[in-house]
């Protein structure tokens, strides 16, 4: 059953009928056992009675059983006037009288109190009482047949009117649920009515403190959403921006060099191509990086191995590094797993050692420290450059935003940002103590850090 209006129902249906049907038995049995009481009680009284009478002399002996029939004595409904029956025994075993619904048998055996006797098929709930005073038992007994008959008349006048409600019941139980489920099937309406485009948040205010936390869920959903949709759109401007200036470069240089008939000219035009060929390169490799950073699943991040990582991104700086003369020194060599995709972990080391690279002086080094501490594994590129200011330091992880010094696209150190967000580590950029830029990658550490060495090459 997948509704939850019709889950809700049934179970307040079942709950409530259980909850009747337990009513309905204990105030049955309960109201027999006083009823059975008060039958008793009046056996009793109407045995001692008629005792009482014949010892007092008020009525003969062989009328006296009648009196359990007089009005004054018995107030019964209407077919029950003659419900008791009495019997008045000698002790010598004759019968001295009886009432006229009395059988012509003895109605009990037993000596005093009550008993239960079985004549001609009928069962007789009988009360004894011995006279001695003047020699006779007197016996006052119920038909068991009647007695079951006003006791369930008594219950079904309790029980009917609680019968009549269970529809009732139910009726109201169904108009509650709809009325109580309505604020649910509003807000359904109210999105159902929205287009794909309208992320305000929903009002909160008039709904029922139970919806309030779905709602919440939904508006920070749609926040997030709004948010993504944002940057999508930033991103989308930005690039097409950022790729429409080396484009109109390059049309502009091969114009040059298809016109000009200056072989060196020419040449330089054909430089200025090969520039601009490499700056559109690695701007779109990475947009594409960023792109996958934001994809990346921070549920679906593995163990990358330090050393590979760190291996494969100084090799793909190899050729930006040979081109101005630098040397990339690698001290504290770790070994063990850092808790990241092995290809978003080498994007991030690959955009900060070719930031150093390219922002440092030709024939430089860049220093690549690694260290563990604390369950976690911290990789810090140093360059000799000229650093930033406090503002670019502040907005250095935004997106297509450059440093004074920069010729980049403003995404090297916003792909950096973007993997460490997403495998809940950090990022800090800070000013050298001796000039140029210190940019520190933090991420999570299943490794030991191995004796510190160092190590330097030229590519």
């Amino acid at each position: 059953m997948n509704s939850m209006r019709a889950r809700l129902l049934l179970v307040l249906l079942v709950t409530t009928g259980a909850v009747w049907f337990s009513a309905a038995t204990w105030i049955y049995f309960g109201t027999r056992a006083q009823v059975e009481q008060v039958l008793d009680a009046r056996l009793r009284e109407a045995a001692r009675m008629v005792s009482s009478m014949v010892t007092d002399d008020r009525v003969q002996l062989a009328s006296a059983a009648e009196a359990v029939s007089l009005p004054d004595f018995v107030d019964a409904p209407p077919g029950y006037e003659k419900q008791l029956s009495c019997q008045i025994w000698s002790m010598s075993g004759s019968l001295v009288g009886r009432s006229e619904s009395a059988p012509g048998k003895r109605l009990a055996d037993a000596g005093e109190g009550f008993s239960v006797t079985e004549i001609g098929g009928e069962t007789w709930r009988v009360f004894t009482v011995a006279n001695d005073a003047r020699g006779v038992q007197v016996m006052v007994g119920d038909n068991m047949r009647m007695r079951e008959r006003l006791v369930n008349d008594v219950m079904m006048g309790t029980l009917l009117p609680m019968s009549l409600f269970l529809p009732l019941g139910a009726l109201l139980i169904w108009f509650s649920v709809r009325r109580g489920l309505a604020p649910l099937d509003a807000m359904a309406e109210t999105l159902g009515r929205r287009h794909d485009s309208d992320l305000r948040p929903l009002g909160v205010d008039p709904m029922p403190t139970e919806l309030r936390p779905v709602l919440h869920a939904i508006n920070g959903l749609f926040s997030r959403v709004a948010t993504a949709r944002d940057r999508e759109k930033s991103f989308t401007a930005f690039a097409a921006h950022e790729l429409k200036t080396p484009l109109a470069g390059l049309k502009t240089q091969a114009q040059i060099a298809l016109m000009t008939t200056d072989e060196e000219t020419r040449s330089r035009a054909l430089a200025q191509i090969a520039g601009s060929v490499d700056r559109s390169a690695r701007m779109v490799r990475q947009l594409l990086d960023l792109a996958a950073a934001d994809a990346a699943s921070a549920e679906g991040d593995a163990h990358a191995d330090v050393a590979k990582v760190l291996e494969d991104a100084v090799t793909a700086v190899s050729p930006v590094a040979v081109l101005k003369d630098s040397r990339i020194c690698v001290t504290g060599a770790i070994t063990g797993a850092i808790s990241c995709d092995r290809a978003l972990a080498t994007t991030a080391v690959r955009n900060l050692l070719e930031n150093a690279v390219v922002h440092s002086p030709s024939g430089s080094n860049v220093r690549l420290n690694v260290s563990a501490e604390s369950g976690r594994m911290i990789i810090s590129v140093s360059d000799d450059g000229p650093g930033m200011t406090e503002a670019e330091i502040l907005a250095s992880t935004d997106r297509f935003v450059r440093g004074r010094a920069s010729s980049g696209s403003g995404l090297g150190l916003a792909i950096v940002d973007a993997v460490a967000k997403r495998s809940s580590g950090s990022l800090s950029v800070a000013n050298g103590p001796e000039g140029g830029l210190t940019v520190t990658l933090t991420l999570l550490s299943q490794g030991q850090e191995s004796p510190k060495g160092e190590s330097c090459r030229r590519l």
